[in-house]
């Protein structure tokens, strides 16, 4: 057994000890020594462009770049000093003065990296007077880009190379019109942009951030002639106390659902219902094709970054995928068909809003194939979860204090099995519960199934079900999934179901999620491991855990739908996918 090397070094006098190749600020996190930073990523490629981590090291003539500088025996290390103070204040204050002066107004107000370091730096004047560079805001897609606020550090490059594969950004031309965009410069949805908006999360000031959709919803709250109804994606729960102060990982549905009766919602669903819906109906899917022997694998259809990414880069992957729509998009069109014809209510009177964690969703709402016959889109507006913390705290909503309250029924009814949709590997857990006793006509003995939890890239599974060795696979992370497509294609890998999503870690790490409480950052897999606890946690705690035995769903098929996969439930519940793109274009 080969032992791994040890780096002995001093960093600020204190003796530390890291394993070789370790980076200096590496190094210096381990001892919990901060050394400022802005392009740096735990999780991404190091470039060292900003400067701004700069440290001296004992024996090199200039301070050097602590993100991508090498330990070496016996290094010693000065991470804070008169000088490197200045250094790091003048490049803070170059950036600030090419930066457009709207703090007290920007989005990012309060949650700006770039903000909080020129505070903690003591920057306190802009020094520079002329010209600044210029770009247009480009608000053409669900992810808005404004090149103004960008600060080349280059981390939404590397995310959109590194973590999700699609390689949409670049930073073009020189010197002062250095700018980050698609390839010659296209509009965003004119791009191969997939829309995950985790640009947007590793971004750290405004350059990205989501289209913004509260003006809208404010607007329909206050129109007396619209009845406004609202339901939250599974991942919500665990995720929205965060930016009332909760530890990540805090289940919070009860909160949620008051706070959202005080903002003036009139109803209050829970997208878990479309949830154990999409699970009998894509189940019902697995079945009839493994039974066939025939479109194998199928692979879920749940997250809308990778439909949009299947659509760009594995066109020929669409006869494999589920003709299911999503939970919101099921549970939407429900709103403005089962429920409106329950409640005597004219469709274009109702006004649904989904809450979601995913910037993705946005563009999923708009997607033609969405659209009622009419042409009325079935969800009028998507909230991220950051939008509607937001909109609590403009309304001054004591978010902490509130007593818990209940989803309104019957949409609002759903199982364990459905809240476990927002961690990666929950959509196939939840499908394997029901596929195993719909096939086997048994109970299972235990309805954890731990092969496919956790945030590892890919996990792989194999399951008895009535004689037949069921081959699952998941991927979370667009490059995670292209590994195991790719290895699919070549015939290395035989699968049955795949469940693939779009963002690292599944929904709860979706594009539109709070950013993360300091000391933890957004690909952070303990952040994704916390948040998805907390869903797991309440599975548990439920006594329905099952989609099938959802009585609610149970209700909908007779009184509504028919049998699952009818010609009804194909008419409202089931869509269609077109290539993009050919594959490969980037």
């Amino acid at each position: 057994m080969t032992t791994e090397k040890k780096i002995t070094l001093w960093v600020d006098g204190v003796k530390v000890t890291v394993p070789d190749k370790s980076t200096i600020m590496q190094a210096a996190d381990s001892i919990n020594i901060n050394v400022p930073r802005l392009c740096y990523h735990p999780d991404l490629s190091t470039i060292g462009a900003c400067r701004v981590c700069v440290v001296e090291v004992e024996g090199q003539r200039n301070p050097v770049a602590s993100c991508c500088f090498p330990v070496t025996e016996g290094m010693k290390v000065k991470t804070s000093s008169p000088l490197l103070r200045r250094l790091r204040r003048d490049v803070v204050e170059l950036i600030l003065d090419n930066h457009p002066m709207d703090c007290q107004t920007c989005v990012r107000n309060g949650s700006c990296e770039l903000q909080k370091l020129a505070f903690d730096l003591g920057v306190r004047e802009r020094l520079f007077q002329g010209e600044r560079k210029r770009f247009a805001i480009d608000k053409s897609s669900p992810v808005h880009r404004n090149p103004e606020k960008c600060i080349l550090c280059g981390r939404c490059v590397r995310v959109c190379d590194e973590v999700q594969g699609v390689h949409n950004l670049n930073l073009q031309h020189r010197g002062f019109h250095n700018v980050v965009a698609p390839a010659h410069e296209l509009k965003m949805i004119d791009s191969v942009c997939i829309h995950c908006g985790q640009c947007v999360n590793v971004c750290p000031t405004a350059a990205f951030v989501e289209q913004d959709a509260t003006e809208k919803v404010f607007e329909a709250l206050s129109d007396p002639t619209k009845h406004v109804v609202v339901h939250t994606a599974p991942a919500i729960r665990a995720t929205i106390g965060e930016g009332f102060g909760y530890e990540p990982g805090t289940p919070v549905a009860g909160k949620l659902v008051t706070a959202l009766r005080m903002a003036g919602f009139h109803k209050v669903f829970d997208t878990n219902f479309g949830a154990d819906l999409t699970i009998i109906e894509e189940s019902s899917e697995f079945i009839h094709r493994i039974q066939k022997k025939e479109n194998l694998p199928l692979i879920t259809s749940c997250s809308p970054g990778w439909v949009n990414f299947m659509e760009r880069f594995y066109p020929e992957l669409i006869p494999l995928t589920s003709t299911c729509k999503s939970p919101m998009s099921m549970l939407s069109t429900l709103l403005k068909t089962f429920y409106a014809e329950k409640m005597g209510l004219d469709p274009k009177d109702i006004f649904v809003v989904a809450v979601m964690p995913c910037t993705a969703k946005k563009f999923e709402a708009a997607r033609a194939e969405h659209l009622s016959p009419s042409g009325q889109p079935y969800t009028d507006a998507v909230l991220t979860t950051r939008e509607l913390i937001w909109m609590f705290k403009c309304l001054g909503i004591d978010f902490r204090d509130l007593a818990d309250g209940s989803y309104d029924s019957p949409l609002g009814v759903s199982s364990g099995a459905a809240d476990i949709f927002g961690a990666t590997g929950g959509v196939m857990e939840a499908a394997l519960r029901t596929a195993y006793e719909k096939i086997t006509g048994k109970e299972l003995e235990s309805l954890d199934f731990n092969e496919v939890r956790g945030v590892e890239g890919v996990k792989e599974m194999s399951l008895q079900i009535d004689g037949m060795t069921v081959n699952i696979g998941v991927a979370n992370g667009l490059q995670n999934a292209k590994n195991l497509l790719d290895r699919v294609a070549s015939g290395e890998k035989q699968y049955h179901i795949i469940e693939i999503m779009a963002c690292p870690g599944g929904c709860v790490a979706g594009g539109g999620q709070p950013y993360p409480p300091r000391g933890m950052h957004v690909l952070d897999p303990n952040l994704a491991r916390m948040r998805a606890k907390a869903l797991y946690s309440i599975d548990h705690e439920k006594s329905l855990r099952k989609s099938h035995e959802n009585p609610a769903i149970e209700s909908l098929y007779e009184e509504f739908l028919g049998a699952p996969n009818s010609h009804r439930c194909h008419e409202l519940l089931h869509t269609h996918y077109q290539p993009k793109c050919p594959r490969g274009v980037k």
